[in-house]
């Protein structure tokens, strides 16, 4: 399989060891895997804030970075939303990018998806290992592309792992991108609380799949004094196969 990197804004600026990760992880799965360099970013915080121009702008700019790409992967399933379901409702009235558009969204994939859906993993027969005890936060784009609790199937193919079901698990976080901004003490309150679920799960490992949420949960946890750490499942799966040492930069 030949596959494009798209790493996303929070990513490539906040978690980059995710990126190598995800790299690690399919390369190790026989994937040719490219990073076209002149992608910024998709748009989705023009398009969330009704700036449907400068949205539209960036995903031509984006269906032009990517065009010949056989695949696209990213990290981030609210970036993958964002393409798959948005670029071809954005670009509808362009003759000439909205069929191109239509052509991006049926290729690009977010991590968990691609591993579960079009590779078929099962990272038992891969020999993944990764000793801890962990709970998961589900973005709620995943909504949007069907993807919800997928993690877990891969999750449950690692020995050692223990996965601790968390409390108020269909609940946002409170990030929603441009809705942190506009409404703090609303994205705050909801953040405390899904701070205040992961501390009763007492798993000292949250997954989570996402650069906006991980950041949001994480800052309301530190705030609150519950010491966790946040892993991305491609740094998991790679730490479990051995393509990545815990905790390396």
């Amino acid at each position: 399989m030949n596959v494009s990197l798209l790493i996303t804004c929070l990513s490539d600026q906040f978690y980059p060891r995710v990126g190598r990760a995800v790299v690690a992880v399919l390369q190790h799965l026989g994937c040719a895997v490219d990073f076209p360099a002149a992608q910024t970013c998709c748009g989705q915080p023009m398009y969330n804030s009704g700036y449907a121009d400068d949205a539209a702008a960036l995903a031509r700019h984006t269906i032009d970075v990517f065009e010949h790409s056989a695949h696209v992967v990213t990290p981030s399933g609210s970036c993958c939303a964002m393409v798959r379901r948005h670029y071809p409702a954005l670009l509808a009235d362009d003759p000439a990018y909205a069929p191109r558009a239509r052509a991006m969204a049926e290729k690009t994939y977010e991590f968990v998806e691609y591993l579960t859906r079009v590779l078929d993993v099962d990272l038992r027969e891969l020999g993944c290992r990764w000793d801890g005890r962990v709970t998961c936060h589900d973005a709620c784009h995943l909504r949007e592309l069907g993807a919800m609790g997928e993690s877990d199937r891969l999750l449950a193919q690692v020995e050692g792992l223990e996965h601790v079901p968390l409390g108020k698990r269909d609940r946002c976080c409170g990030f929603g991108g441009t809705f942190a901004v506009k409404y703090p003490q609303i994205s705050g309150a909801m953040a405390g609380d899904k701070a205040g679920c992961i501390a009763a799960s007492e798993a000292p490992t949250v997954v989570c799949n996402d650069g906006g949420c991980a950041m949001h949960i994480a800052g309301a946890c530190r705030r609150r004094g519950v010491s966790v750490e946040l892993k991305h499942i491609a740094e998991v799966i790679a730490e479990g196969l051995g393509l990545m040492d815990a905790g390396s930069v």
